[in-house]
């Protein structure tokens, strides 16, 4: 073997990659550790413990699910990290449990007392209320509760009722009055329909009284089960196989078929149960047989199921003061400021967006200026998450019944979002759109917008390109650069863009954009390479890429070369890594942060040194094989100066953080920066700050633009 083949053998060794799945519960703690940070407001922790809550039912529902499929069919191969689906899931097994134990020692033993001492009682088990309390409690039952429950009692004539996904339940084992000694299994869910969080009216105004819902209903249940003993009652809640599988080139009619599929969703295989710590043992043993789950499935829990209802908490009112300050709402963008031409503004030059730091307004604005302006010929997007009432739907639907051209391709298999898409692909095509579905075997979760006008000198297209999803509810919580420009070059590779998703063949060259699955990869591996040659060179070489999460082992690979010819690597990375950091002579020059902090970082960004002329692009992919072989997704060079300079600032702030940024060990594990000797820098209020002032400046600046015309005194 020469000494090329046994470094490529050295590089592919498992022992370099750590799993995903793994890497991913490594995330959810860093996200559970600001749950525990005492720094952080007491308000923002209940956030970050609810955030962990629904991240471990998505990650159970998706990522636990498919192993187990995999498990079921007998799929044996290995992982980057050389473990098999068995494996994976035993190791998943113990670091979830262990998750969920801290979740429970943070909620009850650093959150509860603290909520205490800060004037919010949470009553933990409704024997706990005073009397007031209690008769409360039973009057609101009465009123609200008791018209929209379902009690479903199980016996020889009833069979055991379906229960639905991620749906809070009480179980009770109840015995018939009339003297019957066999016991009989009795359930009712918890109704979504109402809030969680119930507030008692108490005499002493200073603190606020809350309860949960399922409380007040246990306390009530033999008002359920008239001619039953209850003998005993507890709430579980069960999570299910949501994976969607979907057979498209069986599929006549994507919409059909995937209407279908979500209905399925609240039905598929049970895969994690939870029952309160405590549970009686016949009632766990029936439940249990009933969802045919096995024991190491079962999470028995000490505290509430489901903490998701913490972000309705850290909504209740008068608590302002335990919040974040200092981040102000999205701030105004200087280049385009309200009601100004956005076509002309674009003619000017490249302009760059930082959400949410500035607002995602103008974005909106493009589309509404296009769908009214008489010039305007055509508009194509590409949508994949939209927000519920969302105003882009609405210019696009009104572009159309203004008789323009729109195209539109909806992504139906976004996951969890599906409902929404579907109802969203209906409505467009009502208001006269063209509604492309996307292509087959591939989702499309590139973000961009074309808009095509006639002007004096002929055709012109302005284009939008982004990191993000066209959702103005998400762009207010997530970082995400976006970029419109007018470059003929970007304009005429979106034409072949749009060409490509409905059908046409794809050109034989792309001008600026590069694209997946087509391309993507390669041009990536190549732009690491060639940092790699020049830093054998002796010229400059650096890589700094910023992305929710790394787990492609062709571009990990690619990684370990360059850092082997000594280019500096740097990546920032806000999920799952399965990149290993410090192994001798094969990444002990490559670093790794996440930053979690007040919004989710989301953008993605990546900066090649390039021998002294530094490129820049932005895209919608991560580094995985799923953005980067089976997704559309855009790749896009940040070409200005002043943009780029801007982007390097950014990248910069988010290197020097030393208050949100957690950095990977060789280890494995995550850990805060040591902020002894060092600046206290949290990047994310830093660029907040920065916006403000940017859209002060902006202010002025178009203040002194305005034309005041001379009047004529008589």
């Amino acid at each position: 073997m020469n000494g090329k083949e046994s470094e490529k053998k050295k590089v592919a060794d498992y022992n370099n990659y750590t799993n995903r799945e793994l890497s991913w519960i490594l995330f959810n703690k860093r996200v559970l550790s600001e749950a525990r940070d005492k720094q952080n407001p007491l308000f923002e922790r209940l956030k970050f413990l609810s955030i962990t809550a629904s991240n471990l039912d998505e990650f159970f529902m998706v990522r636990v699910a498919s192993l187990k499929d995999m498990v079921n069919a007998g799929y044996t191969k290995p992982d980057l990290a050389g473990m098999t689906p068995e494996e994976q899931l035993q190791r998943l097994n113990e670091a979830t449990h262990e998750l969920v134990n801290l979740q429970y020692s943070t909620y009850k033993r650093l959150l509860v007392p603290l909520l205490l001492q800060s004037g919010l009682r949470i009553i933990e088990h409704h024997e706990d209320m005073t009397v007031k309390e209690a008769e409360y409690a039973d009057k609101y039952f009465m009123e609200n509760v008791y018209p929209v429950l379902t009690p479903m009692a199980v016996d020889s004539s009833r069979p055991f009722p379906l229960i639905r996904n991620k749906s809070l339940n009480l179980g009770a084992l109840v015995r018939k009055k009339d003297g019957e000694e066999e016991l009989e299994f009795a359930t009712v869910q918890v109704p979504s329909v109402l809030p969680r969080i119930v507030p008692l009216k108490v005499e002493n105004e200073k603190e606020k009284v809350v309860i949960l819902l399922e409380e007040i209903i246990e306390r009530n249940i033999e008002r359920l089960f008239l001619n039953y003993n209850i003998v005993c009652v507890y709430p579980f809640r069960i999570m299910r196989n949501a994976d969607l599988s979907i057979e498209e080139d069986e599929a006549e009619d994507l919409l059909k078929e995937i209407e279908k599929q979500l209905k399925k969703r609240q039905w598929g295989q049970a895969i994690r149960l939870e029952v309160e710590s405590g549970i009686d043992k016949r009632l766990l043993r029936l439940i249990g047989s009933e969802l045919s789950i096995m024991e190491k499935d079962i999470y028995q829990i000490d505290g509430p199921l489901d903490l998701t209802f913490l972000m309705k908490m850290y909504g209740l009112d008068g608590f302002d003061h335990l919040k974040e300050s200092g981040y102000e709402k999205p701030q105004p963008v200087p280049e385009l400021p309200a009601e100004c031409d956005i076509f002309e503004r674009i003619r000017e030059g490249d302009i760059l967006l930082h959400h949410p730091y500035q607002t995602f307004a103008p974005v909106v604005d493009f589309i509404r200026q296009a769908a009214r302006d008489p010039a305007v010929l055509a508009i194509k997007q590409t949508l994949y998450r939209v927000s519920g009432n969302s105003p882009i739907i609405a210019a696009l639907a009104q572009a159309a019944e203004n008789g323009k051209q729109v195209s539109v391709l909806v992504e139906l298999k976004a996951r969890f979002d599906e409902e929404n898409n579907i109802v969203w692909a209906k409505m467009l095509e009502k208001a006269g759109c063209h509604v492309i579905y996307g292509l087959v075997g591939l989702k499309t979760h590139s973000k961009i917008t074309l808009v095509v006008r006639q002007e004096e000198d002929g055709i012109r297209r302005y284009v939008h390109l982004g990191t993000g999803n066209y959702n103005d509810a998400t762009a207010k919580l997530y970082t995400d650069m976006g970029m419109f420009t007018c470059s003929e070059d970007i304009g005429q590779d979106a034409t072949a863009v749009f060409n490509m998703l409905s059908g046409y063949s794809e050109p034989r060259t792309w001008k600026k954009l590069s694209l997946a699955p087509l391309w993507l990869k390669d041009r990536f591996l190549y732009l690491i390479g060639r940092e790699a040659k020049y830093a054998r060179e002796g010229r400059p070489a650096r890589i700094i890429a910023k992305m929710n999460s790394l787990c492609d082992k062709d571009i990990i690979e690619a990684l370990y070369e360059a850092n082997a010819a000594g280019v500096q690597i740097e990546l920032i990375i806000r999920g799952i890594c399965s990149l290993k950091v410090g192994i001798p002579g094969i990444s002990d020059n490559i670093s790794v942060r996440s930053i979690i902090g007040n919004f989710l970082e989301h953008s993605r960004i990546f900066y090649f040194e390039n021998g002294g002329n530094k490129e820049i692009y932005c895209g919608s992919a991560d580094w995985m094989p799923r953005n980067l072989e089976r997704r559309v997704e855009i790749l896009f060079p940040v070409e200005r100066h002043e943009l780029k300079e801007k982007i390097v600032h950014i990248l910069e702030g988010e290197l020097m953080d030393t208050v949100k940024a957690h950095i990977l060990q060789p280890d494995g594990s995550y850990e805060k920066v040591d902020k002894r000797g060092k600046a206290i820098y949290n990047s994310q209020k830093e660029f907040a700050l920065e916006a403000v002032a940017e859209a002060q400046e902006g202010k002025t600046a178009e203040d002194d633009r305005i034309f005041i015309p001379e009047t004529h005194h008589e």
